[in-house]
């Protein structure tokens, strides 16, 4: 089973990006779950949201304690909200920043270990965002990079929880935010 936990703030499309997810992997043939962990939290509040995949039926229903993946899409929380201190040493990291990966210093565990630079994906998802959608809205975006880095869902299975998802929103949204992530795939 691959774990993700997902970290942003309120507003970011944190949850929508987890049921994507899981949309995703079930159109490529997987079983998954997603859900939120969120309170009385408000817009700009930090949250976490939680996906499960897996070959088998998910019988799990806790939060993602010990994440195979992460990702963040605001790194202003870096620092701030302790993310890495539960993972391991072959944690994948997906952050949404126009940083390069070794200028995040990021660590994992007790004793602060460096997460190797090659687990790290550091793109600009904002800045596709607003290129295509015009909004800092970079949750589907940074999608594409999930499947292109990770190869945990298909850009195709992405396209069809896309299309899913956002259906009754228009054929436009749909378009951009399709267009967002093959950008983010291919970059």
């Amino acid at each position: 089973m691959k774990q993700i936990r997902l970290h942003g703030r309120g507003g970011q499309g944190v949850v929508t990006c987890a049921e994507l997810i899981a949309i995703a992997a079930y159109k490529d043939g997987h079983q998954s779950q997603a859900f939120p962990s969120f309170g009385v939290e408000r817009t700009g509040a930090p949250i976490q949201a939680f996906a499960r995949i897996d070959d088998q039926f998910i019988r799990n229903r806790e939060q993602v304690y010990h994440p195979d993946i992460l990702i963040i899409l605001d790194p202003t929380l870096i620092g701030l909200v302790d993310m890495t201190g539960d993972c391991g040493k072959d944690i994948k990291i997906i952050v949404n920043t126009t940083q390069k990966a070794e200028e995040l210093n990021l660590t994992f565990g007790p004793k602060k270990q460096k997460i190797p630079l090659t687990n790290i994906y550091a793109t600009d998802a904002s800045k596709i965002a607003m290129e295509i959608l015009g909004r800092n809205l970079a949750n589907t975006t940074i999608l594409g990079v999930l499947a292109r880095a990770i190869d945990l869902v298909s850009i195709n299975g992405l396209r069809e929880a896309i299309k899913e998802k956002f259906e009754e929103k228009g054929e436009a949204i749909v378009k951009k935010n399709i267009e967002a992530i093959e950008r983010a795939y291919s970059t």
